[in-house]
């Protein structure tokens, strides 16, 4: 079951206790500060949940700042390489300047071992792959 963690007008973000798993449903064009605010909350819910798994809906998502993406290099990629997270689908954006941004992110974010991303178009593709077991999700994965 899912439960509400927190909700603004840019992003609803929720999590499932027994799955392990977080949420983040983005919408619009974030301001710095509302970025610096939301990116934060998803990292506080998947260190003090200990999730494992994490499905970013960014279909609605606007571009991201220059500036906004070197603060997330630099406060929000340390933390998420170091948290609990083993897998990770996005629903990629609708707006090219946001995939281009989260591609850069994740780039110059370097290596990840414990960590698999994924892009994906369809949400229960995405689901399905963050519910798979570990060995069936790092062979699609690979194979992708």
């Amino acid at each position: 079951m899912r439960i509400l963690y927190f909700e603004n007008h840019v992003l609803t973000l929720s999590y499932d206790r027994e799955r392990k798993t977080g949420y983040a449903v983005w919408n619009g064009f974030l301001s710095s500060s509302e970025f610096q605010e939301a990116t934060t909350k998803c990292v506080e819910l998947m260190e003090k949940e200990e999730l494992v798994n994490w499905l970013a809906d960014n279909r609605k998502m606007k571009a991201i700042r220059q500036a906004d993406q070197q603060w997330f290099l630099e406060n929000i990629v340390p933390r998420l390489l170091h948290s609990s997270l083993q897998r990770m689908a996005t629903l990629v954006s609708h707006d090219i300047f946001n995939k281009m941004a989260v591609d850069n992110i994740m780039q110059r974010a370097g290596t990840h071992d414990h960590l698999t991303m994924r892009d994906f178009q369809d949400e229960a593709a995405a689901t399905a792959w963050l519910e798979a077991p570990a060995s069936t999700a790092a062979q699609e994965s690979f194979n992708a």
